[in-house]
């Protein structure tokens, strides 16, 4: 990722370093002005009518060391063309950790925006994606979309990476780079973020009909965290009728005393597929006449991608008895080449080069596909297809960590919106902005993505769908 002249390096290592330091308890003292510096402000999700606007307020402790203080927080927002600004939102009460919610704005207009604490402005986050010419931090304007023509049919929340049962966050390698832990006598953070999405999708200004999860749902698959993540979902909801979910690598089959009491597959052991589906297989689902299909594209002992013969021979089944049905599919590895090599694992990280060839080919016989959906590479990205296809490859970033979310698709008779949000609960902002830490404090530039990656809006007939 190219970088933007001295000034921008000097402000990547300050970033750098001050990610190296523990993040503290948000301070309940008054913090008063001058002594505050609001930033990190993230335009997260621009809908048809709301916007959704993250910071972080810091200032010095008794030793001068940053820390994250509590302090109000205001949204003031006028038209682009206006002159003047009123303010349109405040903290219910302070905290360091800022999600503002702007709502009745009108589709397909253009606004000007600030957002405050004690009255100062709060400064662009240091990541390539709000520091580009014509982004809303940069420019302090943003867009909402225009909405597809026809009815709102359907609402279905993607979500992917969750790593039940993880407890070090960051890791590439054993111990490297410094993994990111939630502090003591706090909750587990994988629970922490999975709560926070399942609450998020049952609340009126989200109200998700059903959740898709691709993939990475455990740290491990042991017993313990299977039964733990799938207790959680089916809490929220029934499998397989309001939530759908795929394997991803962290799920797969494994070795080791922990594991034997579950279902051998070859010399491993298959306790996730106990819970929820068997190894290599694919799962077909119908919502009204929807149709998803979860694809397993994971390997034993791997993190690279690959699709059986058997799962390959049902999908052309069940695309050619039926091209044109509006079609959704999942898995965990990402498809095109494109992904490959843009992702910082590189092209072994992602679906191999000959699945996703014939995958794409499937595709382009059946009309109906509209969307791939994957996770692995926690990262908020569309890709183009290898091939030209009406179809949209796209990767949403983990629950897990920084940012820290969802994607919401809203279904409507003329095409579909799709937009990010980050999840809002006091423990999952605080442990979003913790962990934006990762990788020395280089997180954000990989996994947030671009503004047009997270919203926005495509035009597609489906109008044979029912509400």
């Amino acid at each position: 990722m190219s970088c933007c002249g001295p000034t921008r390096r000097q402000a990547l290592g300050a970033l750098a370093a001050a990610a190296l330091l523990p993040l503290a308890r948000p301070s309940s003292a008054r913090a008063q002005p001058g002594s505050v510096l609001p930033t990190d402000l993230e335009v997260v999700t621009v809908t048809d009518r709301s916007a959704v606007l993250t910071w972080t307020t810091m200032g010095p402790d008794s030793n001068g060391m940053p820390v994250p203080v509590e302090t109000d927080g205001e949204v003031w927002l006028g038209p682009a063309d206006g002159s003047v600004l009123r303010q349109v939102f405040a903290e219910p009460e302070p905290t360091a950790y800022h999600y503002a919610e702007v709502t009745g704005l009108e589709p397909g207009r253009r606004y000007r925006f600030e957002a405050r604490s004690l009255g100062v402005p709060a400064a662009p986050a240091l990541n390539v994606a709000t520091r580009l010419p014509n982004t809303p931090e940069a420019t302090g304007e943003f867009g909402t979309l225009v909405p597809p023509p026809g009815r709102l049919l359907r609402t279905i929340a993607l979500s992917n990476d969750i790593h039940y049962g993880e407890e070090v966050s960051g890791l590439i390698t054993a111990g490297l780079p410094p993994g990111v832990r939630q502090d003591p006598g706090l909750p587990p953070y994988p629970e922490v973020m999975l709560t926070a999405v399942l609450e998020d999708l049952h609340r009126p200004d989200r109200a998700a009909d059903h959740l898709i999860l691709a993939g990475d749902l455990t740290a491990e698959a042991t017993p313990a965290q299977v039964d733990g993540v799938h207790s959680h979902l089916s809490a929220w909801g029934a499998p397989g009728r309001d939530w759908f979910a795929c394997r991803g690598n962290h799920d797969r089959p494994h070795l080791g005393g922990e594991y034997t009491g579950c279902t051998p597959f070859l010399d491993h052991y298959d306790c996730w597929g106990e819970s929820f589906t068997p190894r290599q297989q694919l799962a077909e689902y119908e919502v009204g006449e929807l149709r998803l299909l979860a694809l397993d594209t994971t390997e034993l002992d791997a993190s690279g991608g690959s699709i059986d013969r058997p799962q390959f021979d049902r999908l052309r089944e069940l695309l050619r008895a039926d091209p044109d049905r509006p079609t959704l599919v999942f898995s965990h590895h990402p498809v095109t080449a494109e992904s490959g090599w843009s992702n910082i694992a590189g092209p072994g990280f992602i679906l191999n080069t000959a699945d996703a060839a014939e995958l794409q080919s499937l595709y382009g016989s059946a009309p109906g596909v509209f969307l791939h959906h994957s996770g692995h590479t926690h990262r908020n990205r569309r890709t183009r297809p290898d091939v030209a296809l009406p179809v949209e490859f796209l990767e949403v970033a983990a629950a897990k960590e920084y940012p820290g979310g969802y994607t919401l698709l809203r279904v409507y008779e003329g095409g579909y919106m799709l937009n990010f949000y980050k999840t809002r609960t006091p423990g999952a902002r605080r442990w979003s902005a913790r962990s934006r830490g990762e990788y020395f404090g280089l997180l954000p530039e990989y996994t947030l993505g671009a503004t047009a990656d997270r919203n926005h809006v495509v035009l597609r007939d489906f109008s044979g769908l029912t509400a």
